[in-house]
């Protein structure tokens, strides 16, 4: 692993992902492949490009472009590539399915093929818990369950998992895919829950929490998810499928009170609106296949809240610009007409 490709690069985990990468390797070079669509951002990577210099390179290009991603794999002579491009919200899956199947299953596919026709090159699948659906009683997904997605989202990104395990069987393509639980952290776009509502209570907006809030649900700390997905491509067995995440849940509604406490608002703010279409009650992960590999999370889902409402309580630079631009109107669609819900 000398050169890799990092698609969606510029996104909130990927951005992640390439400090950690450059960091852990002293030697690797990294470049970014990305559309920057709403949620890719250059601002994510500034540090990035400063710190490392030559050893970072962007390219900005779609992964539904089969000649572009052939052209920078082979200039740049990657030998690994590590696929976060993707559309990830479950909402705007349910508003506009079509971009979700052109990026995580096609755009999932274009990568496949470069990696096979440029010499089987090494490839990993950045996956997610939701292609696992809702888990009723008390045990958890393991890897080898069958896949059942509830959402357009998550069923794009189980096709995605499909096509890599089809390659791997079917040419040999040397992967591994990580199911990662919900991740929080920084630069993470505030269309997602956590920074929606840490960004809201810092603006004394009501938090629209839907439903009655107990769906359960595993928060890790994104630096965690990173260190794992390193250590898969380190140590991960080839043609295998791995889970991220704390091994612990709490219900939304606990993650609302605990980042309201972090930021000393008040609990009132909390607003129960009618519940999103299809929504999964319970994710949960058994995450002993990645603990063997010699990882562990350094935060619990608590300290993973409580430090994301810090980082975006001190980032205000990074976070206004998008809430006064395009959000605006996204977060009306979503959440205007939606009824509120009295619960008591």
């Amino acid at each position: 692993m000398k050169n890799i490709l990092v698609t969606g690069g510029a996104g909130f985990i990927g951005c992640n992902f390439v400090r950690y990468i450059l960091n852990c390797e002293s030697e690797l070079k990294v470049t970014v492949f990305d559309k920057l669509t709403y949620a890719g951002r250059l601002e994510n990577l500034a540090a990035v490009s400063e710190r490392f210099g030559a050893r970072y390179q962007f390219v900005h290009g779609d992964i539904c472009d089969a000649a572009k991603v052939e052209e920078t794999v082979a200039v740049r002579n990657i030998d690994t590539i590590i696929n976060f491009a993707a559309e990830t919200h479950v909402d705007r899956s349910i508003l506009d399915p079509d971009a979700f199947v052109k990026t995580d299953v096609y755009g999932t596919y274009v990568l496949l093929e470069a990696a096979r026709k440029l010499g089987n090159l090494r490839f990993h699948q950045v996956s997610t818990d939701e292609v696992y659906g809702h888990i009723a009683g008390h045990r958890r997904s393991v890897e080898e369950d069958a896949l059942a997605p509830r959402s357009p989202y998550s069923a794009s990104k189980a096709s995605a998992d499909l096509f890599v395990n089809a390659y791997c069987i079917t040419y040999g393509l040397p992967v591994t895919i990580s199911r990662g639980a919900n991740n929080v952290g920084p630069y993470q776009y505030p269309e997602k829950v956590v920074p929606l509502f840490v960004t809201n209570a810092l603006e004394s907006m009501p938090l629209p929490v839907f439903g009655d809030g107990k769906q359960m649900r595993d928060y890790q700390y994104v630096a965690d998810h990173c260190a794992a997905i390193y250590l898969i491509l380190k140590r991960g067995r080839i043609g295998e499928s791995y889970n991220i995440g704390t091994g612990s849940e709490m219900t939304n509604l606990a993650m609302v009170e605990i980042l309201l406490d972090e930021l000393d608002r008040p609990h009132s703010l909390i607003q129960h609106v009618e519940d999103r279409l299809g929504h999964d009650r319970r994710y949960s992960l058994d995450v002993s296949k990645t603990l063997a590999l010699g990882w562990e999370p350094d935060y619990t889902p608590e300290e993973a809240i409580r430090a994301t409402a810090r980082w975006y309580r001190d980032n205000r630079w990074w976070w206004q610009p998008i809430r006064d631009g395009e959000f605006k109107d996204y977060y009306d669609t979503v959440y205007g007409d939606r009824r509120e819900l009295d619960l008591q």
